[in-house]
């Protein structure tokens, strides 16, 4: 049977790879091959060396106006603007709930679970998880126990970060998106063939699938069109 594999390189972290993933999800709901499409979810970091978990007693607003040089009070507005976008898209962001953190070891959990079968339901957990509950998905117990919820065994997930499973896999995500010039996420690939950059509405999805299916061929990953998106230097 024929096969299409989407990859994703998202993060956590990142409000419009939730956004992202909603859309995709809406593209595939419209997808007359929807059963022979694979999603993989592949590991980005948009802040590699931030802490387990950053201190609160900065607010989110706080921190954004920090990455762009701007008032607080327009960091506020692209705040509500963004969980206007969210809402629109199902999604209850809250901002004012966001502990951030590092997401390394959300990544690994998230290799754990694609061997497992459930990387998707675990994704999805640790999103909500981290935009919507204000988890500190920085801290293993916490990624235990949202892992556990998803359908993991939190004593394995605890195991493996107690060690440097998946290290080298998440590593290797982060190597593979550099070489194709990925700089902000969510990105996705299709096929091999056909790469977008950034939450583009359902629609636009939808279309690279069917041509992506129509075309599948190996070839190199390239943009065809660029949306909203985080990146290292904050979201837009």
């Amino acid at each position: 049977m024929k096969k299409l594999r989407v990859d994703v390189w998202s993060d956590i972290a990142c409000p419009w790879c939730y956004v992202g993933k909603r859309r995709l999800e809406a593209a595939l709901a419209r997808f007359p091959r929807r059963d022979a499409v694979e999603v993989v979810w592949r590991a980005f970091e948009l802040d590699p060396s931030a802490k387990r978990v950053l201190d609160t007693d900065v607010s989110y607003a706080g921190r954004l106006a920090r990455k762009y040089g701007v008032p607080v009070a327009k960091a506020e507005a692209m705040i509500r603007q963004m969980t206007e976008v969210g809402a629109a898209d199902g999604l209850d962001l809250r901002f004012d709930k966001v502990r951030p953190g590092n997401t390394f070891d959300a990544h690994r959990v998230l290799h754990l679970a694609a061997e497992r079968g459930v990387q998707d339901a675990v994704k999805e957990r640790l999103l909500r998880g981290y935009m919507t509950e204000g988890e500190a998905i920085g801290e293993p117990e916490v990624l235990a126990r949202l892992a556990g919820e998803a359908g993991l065994d939190p004593d394995e997930v605890r195991a493996a970060l107690a060690s440097d499973a998946h290290a080298r896999e998440v590593r290797a995500d982060e190597d593979e998106a550099r070489a194709i010039g990925i700089t902000g996420v969510p990105f996705f690939a299709f096929g091999g063939r056909y790469g977008v950059s950034g939450a583009q509405p359902a629609e636009a999805l939808l279309g690279v699938l069917q041509k992506a299916w129509d075309e599948a061929a190996d070839a190199p990953e390239q943009a065809l069109a660029e949306g909203a998106a985080c990146g290292p230097d904050g979201c837009a």
